[in-house]
């Protein structure tokens, strides 16, 4: 093995995989029954757990030759770049490699696609089925879906990964049109259908055969460039929505969009990545997912865009003054779960320690609410001097001047991340 031509290879599809932030490997549970890794173990690296944990993957393309010309793309055809790729074996070799020195749990694998969809799908099913039956790896794997591959690989895909995921890339088929003129949406929707089909047909088999294989455990994701065309957050986020219910979509992951080319279809080469505007669809997403949102609430035809001065959550409240403020020992769940500096956990302690005591502003933040945020909107039995600045018209001000994000510090390094 030629170690100096292996190592450039790996800097040159690591760094081209970089772009691709939808590696979340939430959901895996492959246990370890003698064999090499185990997805369920604890680790530090690129990506987190649902639970918060991260876990390191090795994060590569297989190739980064392709036959689109994507304007978007770093790897496009048309564009001069340093070209690589890996065999089959050179992949596994690496994967298990990076295993037994500890940098790895697991492996998100990419590709660039090269001569066609079935092609360059049957190697990354390869790979996957090396590992899995050559060398009993037992760690976490992520494939992408190639767009238009055959529907018997992406089933055979489905029982040696973890997770599948095809990324929609432009949120909206007529930017994909603009930018991709080759790309056809149909062809990013198939796979998904035939993932989605696999693990509901998984789920009825295991109620009556508990052997029955593992098909795509992990779920399936997908991800959108957010800023490379027009589309407003109202159009984004109900896309996003439109996958959660009708795919079954694990998650769905939003990428600034990072000028890599000078084109007047595309914002210049001096535009900022907009990383605020990526974080409140964040923001965004997770009050569908968890606190009962729907993509109407959150914005609609008047108010298109997410507010980059406050979250998504305060926003809303902000904008319906009405249904506030919110009795702590007399609401429901759901609208616990609206109060803007209260979340999931801290709503459910709510829910169950007022059964034994009447709360407080203190008992509020043993709790762990942001009760700089939360102490406006909330009624409690005894009374609330903040209350009188419900109907403040600088309420907004008065919120923002007493607030700070706790990530501040920590966001533009965990986007290094990626």
């Amino acid at each position: 093995m030629n170690f100096d031509r292996i190592k450039e290879k790996l800097e040159i599809l690591a760094d081209a995989a970089k772009y691709d932030v939808s590696c979340s490997s939430s959901g895996g549970k492959r246990k370890n029954n003698g064999g090499l890794g185990d997805s369920s173990a604890s680790g530090i690296c690129h990506t987190y757990t649902e639970d918060g944990r991260c876990v390191s993957l090795l994060k590569i393309l297989l190739t980064n030759h392709c036959i689109y010309d994507c304007i978007y793309c770093v790897s496009r055809k048309s564009n001069d770049i340093k070209r690589a790729a890996f065999t089959v074996e050179e992949v596994v070799d690496l994967t298990i490699s990076f295993y037994r020195r500890n940098y790895i749990e697991g492996l998100f694998l990419s590709s660039g696609i090269f001569k066609d969809a079935d092609t360059t799908m049957e190697r990354l099913v390869r790979v996957a089925k090396k590992l899995r039956t050559e060398h009993n790896f037992n760690g976490y794997i992520h494939l992408k879906s190639i767009p238009g591959a055959s529907d018997d690989l992406m089933n055979e895909a489905a029982l040696y990964a973890d997770r599948l995921s095809v990324n929609l890339e432009i949120p909206t088929e007529s930017g994909l049109k603009l930018l991709a003129p080759d790309k056809n949406r149909e062809d990013m929707l198939q796979p998904m259908r035939i993932v989605q089909k696999g693990i509901q047909q998984y789920k009825d088999e295991k109620k009556i055969i508990r052997s029955a294989p593992k098909f795509a455990p992990a779920g399936q994701s997908t991800q959108m460039i957010v800023g490379a065309t027009n589309e407003n957050d109202l159009q984004i986020i109900k896309v996003a929505d439109h996958f959660y219910k009708n795919y079954g979509m694990k998650r769905v992951y939003y990428s600034g969009y990072i000028p890599v080319t000078i084109d007047n279809r595309l914002p210049a080469i001096t535009s900022e990545v907009p990383v605020l505007r990526e974080n409140r669809l964040y923001q965004s997403d997770w009050l569908m997912r968890f606190y009962g949102f729907k993509a109407d609430e959150i914005l609609d035809f008047n108010m298109p865009f997410l507010d980059l001065e406050v979250d998504p959550k305060l926003s809303w409240a902000l904008r319906h003054l009405d249904q506030f403020p919110v009795n702590l020992q007399t609401a429901d769940y759901k609208m616990i779960l609206r109060i803007p500096g209260i979340g999931v956990k801290t709503a459910q302690k709510i829910v169950s320690a007022r059964r034994f005591q009447v709360l407080s502003i203190d008992h509020l933040k043993k709790l762990g609410a942001a009760v700089n945020r939360a102490k406006y909107f909330i009624d409690f039995t005894y009374g609330n001097p903040f209350l009188k600045h419900l109907t403040d018209l600088n309420l907004r001000k008065l919120i923002i001047g007493g607030s700070q994000s706790k990530f501040q510090n920590q966001f533009s390094q965990q986007l290094t991340l990626f």
